[in-house]
């Protein structure tokens, strides 16, 4: 279509630099997309396979009596999401979508324990606290017009204050630290979803190739941990115990 100019009048065809942007703006919306499927195709992954695992006695009563286990799913965790995020540029689409959902079902192996802890009821409830909290803040990610950085800066350091936190209260077993510490996180990662939806939304529009399924995977990694971060600190608030 022809474009106005204030200087020039009319332009018979966009300009190269209009196209490409035009071009950038409408990848956003389908990597966006993608992000979002992939994240609610991952939690879906880790409830079944968490809510398989609880319900199978020999399964917990194999990772009751081989405690060391717990380790390594840790661990095997902890390198799942370096080698995506640190690879990302390096794997096909692909196998950075098939590593994704093998975070999802460790995640699951981690998470099934809370199925005999909390009632299904409250865990249910909690969830559906979470979709809302998560959905009004990457709602507002994505539409907000103010820059977020360093909001994000601030909540990455008090990530890693809480982490600390958390390690210490291992040790002093302290109750009324566990609820300041599990508030904290709450706040931490309602402003982290918000973030995060930023910045995938800015990183869609800079990059023309980011259909090809791995800046969407990246993005989904993102949303699932705050999901799941959000949701593990708010059960502390709304779960309510089996016994």
């Amino acid at each position: 279509m022809p474009t106005y100019n204030q200087n020039d009048g009319y332009n018979q065809y966009p300009s190269y630099e209009q196209r490409g942007s035009r071009s950038m703006a409408s990848v956003m919306p389908t990597v966006m997309k993608q992000v979002y499927v992939k994240m609610m195709l991952g939690l879906a992954v880790t409830a079944f396979v968490a809510m398989f695992c609880a319900n199978s006695m020999s399964f917990m009563t194999w990772m009751a009596t081989h405690s060391a286990m717990m380790w390594v799913l840790v661990i095997a965790e902890i390198g799942l999401v370096i080698g995506i995020s640190a690879g990302i540029n390096k794997l096909s689409g692909t196998t950075a979508t098939l590593l994704f959902y093998l975070f999802a079902v460790v995640n699951a192996l981690m998470l099934s324990p809370i199925f005999l802890v909390y009632t299904h009821t409250s865990i249910a409830k909690t969830f559906f606290i979470t979709a809302a909290s998560f959905g009004a803040m990457s709602v507002y990610g994505y539409c907000t017009n103010t820059d977020l950085s360093k909001m994000g800066n601030i909540l990455i350091f008090a990530l890693i204050g809480l982490i600390i936190a958390s390690l210490v209260n291992l040790f002093m077993k302290s109750t009324t630290m566990e609820w300041i510490i599990s508030g904290a996180g709450v706040i931490i990662f309602v402003g982290l979803t918000a973030w995060d939806t930023q910045q995938i939304k800015q990183m869609a529009l800079m990059n023309p190739n980011a259909t090809d399924g791995r800046l969407s995977t990246l993005g989904a990694l993102s949303l699932y941990l705050d999901f799941i971060n959000l949701f593990l600190y708010l059960l502390r608030f709304f779960g309510n115990s089996r016994d």
